[in-house]
């Protein structure tokens, strides 16, 4: 029998090298994941947030005004039919964001609000972002303008349609 000295051996070395390799892509990986989650998570809070500041703004005003959601998120519209809601331009992403967060929307340009804050038009907007399966969805229903937010459950690419955003917990 030989005397080892203590050491590893190079099939030692190569096999923990491995092992600390599968380990750390597999972290990797889920990091991403959770990163593009928080972001769209985010946006979608931002979005509702800006829904409901620019009813605010037409209440407390009392004056209809409207916004214009575009990929960097709710803005002035640039029809100068009704003024901009105050206080509501809010950014869709975090200012130290990747900037992955896509968008896609039926709501009009603009989405106009009434004296007293009722949504004037309504539709869909769907959130999406790349390594992540998840699509946040908001709906804005007629007649009241009432907002409702679930995940979409089909590629948003194929049309969009309120019935696919389902609240969060149901399939189907």
């Amino acid at each position: 029998m030989s005397q080892r000295d203590g050491g590893f051996s190079l099939v030692d070395l190569l096999v923990a090298i491995a092992v600390l390799g599968i380990l750390a892509s597999i972290g990797l990986v889920h990091a991403g994941q959770d990163r593009a989650r928080v972001e769209l998570d985010g946006a979608m809070r931002r979005l509702a947030v800006g829904l409901e500041q620019a009813r605010r703004s037409a209440e407390r005003d009392g004056k209809a005004c409207a916004l214009s959601l575009t990929e960097a998120g709710w803005e002035p519209p640039v029809s100068a039919d009704l003024s901009p809601c105050r206080g509501a331009g809010l950014a869709l992403e975090e200012p130290l964001s990747r900037g992955v967060v896509r968008l896609d929307t039926n709501l009009p340009d603009p989405l106009r609000f009434s004296v007293n804050g009722l949504v004037l038009d309504g539709g869909l907007a769907v959130l999406s972002a790349p390594g992540s399966t998840v699509r946040p969805c908001l709906v804005v229903s007629l007649p009241l303008g009432v907002m409702r937010q679930g995940r979409y459950q089909q590629d948003p690419a194929a049309g969009l349609s309120s019935s696919h955003c389902l609240p969060t917990g149901r399939t189907g």
